[in-house]
């Protein structure tokens, strides 16, 4: 990416704090902690269920899966510490209308780790689906139907299981 393209993805989402500049200075280090609910929401999405929607756990493949089913969306993988998770990030005011079981959006004002452009590697919080540009965020509808393929595939999986 180059870097003109990553300082005004940097500074759209360095715009989400109240203190612009003490994003970016955290950026510096690798990871900022930005509130959801101005520029973005986030749909906090278990690894298991993008894990069974993808057909598989590897890092290129989740990858290529997240920008074929997100298309201009943006995804945060956080594999640091025990559990695995993924961080959609959906236009604000998702909040307010997101009804799905199991799976929850992050309510406004909450504090999201978030990555340095460039960081699209472990270890750590890191882009899965880096943003292709400033405002890039996933649609709603689109994580839905991601999370309904990967319950519905875990579902199936577990049937299977319990008929060996």
């Amino acid at each position: 990416m180059m870097d003109q393209a990553r300082r005004v993805i940097t500074d759209w989402l360095a715009s989400a704090h109240q203190v612009p500049t003490q994003a970016r200075r955290e950026f510096d280090v690798g990871i900022a902690l930005l509130p959801t609910g101005e520029k973005f929401d986030a749909i906090r999405l278990p690894a298991e269920v993008v894990h069974a929607a993808a057909g598989g756990d590897a890092p290129e493949a989740i990858g290529a899966f997240l920008a074929k089913t997100l298309e201009n969306g943006a995804v945060i993988q956080d594999a640091y510490g025990v559990g695995v998770w993924y961080y959609a990030l959906v236009p604000p005011g998702t909040y307010t209308n997101w009804r799905m079981a199991g799976v929850e959006c992050l309510r406004p004002g909450t504090w999201l780790g978030v990555p340095r452009v460039d960081l699209t590697a472990r270890p750590g919080p890191h882009w899965a689906l880096p943003p292709g540009a400033a405002g890039c965020v996933c649609a709603a509808s689109a994580v839905a139907d991601l999370v309904a393929v990967g319950q519905d595939r875990l579902r199936q999986k577990s049937r299977a299981e319990r008929t060996l």
